[in-house]
């Protein structure tokens, strides 16, 4: 039995006693590996498959012309091969991750300029590709919605008064991030101990994954199973806790470590897209994690949601 746990949350939405079922079902999915698969979210995936095809489109652009939207990671642009490996915040070293990224944030400037530079910065859209900026706009409205409705039904999960996390999360930072997945024939083989993604554990609060399977797909770890695929079906999107919402609830609920496997040598020229949206907190939150009995462990010391997550980016960062 997969140690992610699959839960409609239309259940949620239509509330009473359905709502707490829903609300346990998940306080449990979420303590075993710090990801649940939703369904009943509501989110249209025709908008997903149109930012996918967008995305396409400009990934299959010459390099010369992607490397003119190029960015370090943190930035809003593309991140071109080579430019990350996530294995390195677990103290890993590892070739770098076998993928490229089209980044983007929030655009909600707070009037001073080093904070605005570093988590509220201008997008950057390809003029090769004018349908994306559209898109994108669309579906990040839709992810933030969605990702305050999570944060909502977390807090009654938690059988917290009331929903604190919406309180530090009225002006957020997020970013999403549009990873494409290369074939073989692009990205040649893989060297030892080279992934798409290495493994890793997200930094906000919660993320929300729209995917396409793949024999080199995601994978989940956990205490009791180890490495196991994770569970797909059409519709579905995946989420998970980052380190900051761990953090947050006193270590309750994990921060979902997880990885993308390489292309595998009986699927060779797999080609995939993922849409990921990294939700966090207002930049300038300070985090109290939940004491015991509701957090799992006491004596956690606040923290600063904006110095928190830069830490991490800066340790998955090559060069």
């Amino acid at each position: 039995m997969s140690a992610i746990a699959t839960i409609d949350i239309s259940r949620w939405y239509a509330g009473g006693a359905e709502a707490d079922a829903v609300a346990a079902e998940v306080d449990a999915g979420l303590q075993q590996a710090g990801f649940i698969v939703i369904t009943g979210h509501g989110v249209d995936t025709g908008l997903a498959a149109r930012v996918r095809a967008a995305s396409r489109e400009f990934f299959a652009l010459l390099p010369e012309v992607k490397a003119r939207y190029s960015v370090q990671v943190g930035g809003h642009g593309w991140l071109g091969p080579g430019a990350e490996a996530n294995a390195y915040s677990e103290g890993t070293e590892s070739p770098p991750d076998l993928k490229e990224s089209y980044s983007l944030g929030a655009e909600t400037p707070t009037g001073d300029a080093e904070v605005d530079r570093v988590w509220f910065a201008p997008n950057v859209w390809p003029a090769e590709v004018p349908s994306l900026q559209g898109l994108v706009d669309e579906y990040t409205a839709v992810m933030r919605r969605l990702s305050d409705d999570l944060l909502a039904l977390f807090a009654h999960a938690l059988g917290l008064p009331g929903n604190p996390f919406a309180v530090q999360a009225d002006r957020p930072t997020w970013t999403m991030n549009i990873n494409h997945y290369p074939p073989v024939s692009v990205v040649g083989e893989p060297e030892p101990g080279q992934f798409r993604i290495g493994p890793h554990t997200d930094f906000g609060t919660v993320t929300v994954l729209d995917r396409e399977p793949g024999a080199g797909g995601l994978q989940v770890y956990s205490e009791a199973g180890g490495w196991e695929d994770a569970p797909w079906e059409p519709g579905a999107l995946t989420v998970n806790i980052g380190d900051l919402l761990e953090h947050w609830t006193g270590r309750r609920w994990p921060s979902g470590r997880h990885r993308v496997l390489p292309p595998q040598p009986h699927a060779p020229e797999e080609d995939l897209v993922s849409l990921i949206y990294f939700y966090e907190a207002n930049h300038d939150a300070v985090v109290t994690p939940l004491e015991p009995p509701v957090g799992k462990v006491s004596g956690l010391q606040p923290v600063t949601s904006a110095a928190f997550i830069k830490e991490r980016l800066d340790a998955i960062t090559v060069g």
